[in-house]
């Protein structure tokens, strides 16, 4: 098999002159290795990205992968030509060796795992110890998809908030109502069979090569979902409503989980103790409880650095016209995406995050009281508005005292203040950009309607914020103009707060992935603090699968 690299087709190619951009890639392959139709058993899109860095020549990158008919003989002839001809650039032969779940161990442990949390980082680690034969306890405090989405409707509508079933909980975790994205700034062998698992489950294929993959928050409930049932038919039990509130310990090491179950029907709570040898605690940064009860356990935390900041809105089009030029709106193009940092003479930065293009704001509050932002885009990705995370670090140093959570208590009271900033209800406080570049209240909106569906109420959004945060994202928000041609748009709106985009903890684990506290606790993805959105998470997920699974041969 051959990789080809650097298949760049101009958007022109991509509208009119070929009936379908499959056939643009068969041109250009034909041309590429020259050779005729009849010599290519088949071609296979491995990644497609957008170059729209020169305005008036927009075009697209592939990377694919081909097989002639002939098979390897024919494959190395070819190579052997076009290097004698220097045309060699671009062609390689393609050897890669694919990542697989831990091979079946083939006897059972006589205590099965236990998973604490289903987000991506529990989902994926107990998947793989399901295919690895260990038939995993998976429990998630949230409800299955089908009921957590009732909450988040019935919370969006009428405010009313279930602390255990919300945007932060349940299903999926966070990343299951935050568009679904999957890209990501790290590599690893484990990316396609995420990918894939994704697909298997009923994501687009088209994740497998988009260089921006989403799979889109109307699709992730079905997903999630399909990984979950393939848990059960490996062997696992999935239990939801189900709350880790203890863990206890024996001369060093885990000996079993103190689990509460709240009964769908009737509400009763039932507790449970369930020995175990291997806890992964996958829990997200949003399960608050469980810090203060792995602190108060003996479990050894410590400060992280994490970011807070607001929600930004633009309209779409003008993300598309600052990022496309001319060429806006071709059918070719997707509603076009940014990333953004700004590094300040301060010494501080502000950045954008988990940006959604056609997206929404989303209501994530998970404890009553607070008012959290996040932002979602539809598989269509077909909004009026574009949002992203506009966010600027809290670092230890920041942090008053030694304790240990004194950022989960920073990020709740932020919380706490724009709930009170929206006047209840769990409305959020906004500002348009031009005001909060001036330093004065909004009393109204403009062009860009905010999305957020619990209502804004109009006013200053840095009373909700440290002054050293809401100063950041002041002084950045020209920076950041001169980059996004239109992102300090006066009536561009800012939504607070966003303070769930990373933890500001991580459970302190060594080497070999296990708590240094404990042995037997694998403290695993985003609320742990070892990962930073969906992919990442899933492939911590993994690799603490694979350690365990390492650990009982």
């Amino acid at each position: 098999m051959l990789e080809l690299t650097g298949i760049r087709i101009p958007l022109d190619r991509l509208d009119g002159t070929f009936p379908t951009e499959e056939e643009a890639i068969q041109k250009a392959v034909l041309r590429k290795l020259h050779l005729p139709l009849s010599d290519i058993d088949q071609i296979e899109l491995r990644k497609r990205s957008l170059d729209a860095r020169k305005k008036s020549d927009v075009r697209y990158n592939y990377t694919l992968l081909v097989t002639l008919c002939g098979g390897a003989e024919a494959e190395r002839e070819l190579l052997h030509r076009l290097r004698r001809h220097h045309e060699l650039r671009g062609v390689r032969e393609h050897n890669e060796t694919a990542y697989r779940f831990p091979a079946h161990l083939g006897t059972m442990p006589a205590k099965r795992p236990v998973v604490v949390g289903a987000g991506c980082a529990g989902l994926f680690c107990a998947l793989a110890l399901a295919e690895a034969g260990l038939e995993p306890l998976l429990v998630e405090r949230g409800e299955d998809a089908e009921r957590r989405c009732e909450k988040i409707d019935r919370f969006e509508e009428a405010g009313e908030l279930d602390p255990e079933s919300n945007i932060q909980f349940g299903l999926g975790g966070a990343g299951t109502f935050s568009d679904g994205k999957l890209g990501t700034g790290t590599k690893s062998p484990a990316h396609r069979l995420i990918l894939k698992t994704f697909v298997d489950a009923g994501a687009d294929p088209k994740i497998m090569w988009d260089a921006k993959p989403h799979v889109g928050s109307d699709v992730l409930p079905t997903v999630v979902t399909n990984i979950c049932g393939r848990i059960g038919v490996l062997g696992g039990e999935v239990r939801f409503g189900t709350r880790l509130t203890g863990i206890s310990t024996s001369e060093g090491s885990v000996s079993g989980v103190t689990l509460e179950r709240r009964d769908p029907q009737t509400g009763i709570v039932v507790e449970e103790h369930v020995p175990a040898d291997n806890v992964v605690l996958a829990c997200g940064h949003s399960a608050r409880d469980v810090f203060s009860m792995l602190v108060e356990t003996g479990i050894r935390l410590e400060r992280k650095t994490f970011a807070m900041g607001v929600r930004i809105e633009h309209l779409q089009s003008m993300v598309d016209r600052s990022q496309y030029g001319p060429v806006a709106g071709h059918p070719a193009l997707d509603p076009a995406s940014y990333k953004l940092v700004a590094h300040l003479p301060s010494g501080r930065s502000a950045f954008s995050f988990c940006m959604c293009p056609g997206g929404y704001v989303v209501a994530a509050a998970s404890e009553p009281g607070g008012v959290v932002t996040n932002g979602m885009s539809l598989s269509a990705r077909d909004g009026q508005n574009a949002n992203a995370g506009f966010l600027a670090n809290v670092f230890p140093e920041d942090l008053p005292g030694d304790d240990v959570l004194a950022g989960v208590e920073l990020q709740r009271s932020c919380e706490r203040a724009a709930f009170e900033a929206g006047g209840g209800g769990y409305v959020a406080p906004a500002q348009l950009v031009g005001d909060f570049l001036r330093g004065v209240p909004s009393t109204a909106g403009g062009d860009v309607l905010p999305t957020y569906p619990r209502g804004v109420a109009w006013g200053d959004v840095a009373t909700c914020l440290p002054d050293y945060i809401a100063q950041t994202l002041r002084e950045a928000i020209p920076v950041m103009d001169r980059y996004l041609h239109g992102f300090a748009t006066e009536d561009a709106v800012l939504t607070g707060v966003e303070t769930r985009s990373s933890s500001p903890v991580r459970v302190t684990r060594g080497k070999e992935l296990q708590s240094v506290s404990c042995a037997g606790l694998w403290p695993c993805g985003e609320g742990a603090g070892y990962a930073g959105g969906i992919m990442s998470a899933a492939t911590d997920g993994l690799r603490v699968a694979e350690a365990l699974v390492a650990s009982l041969k």
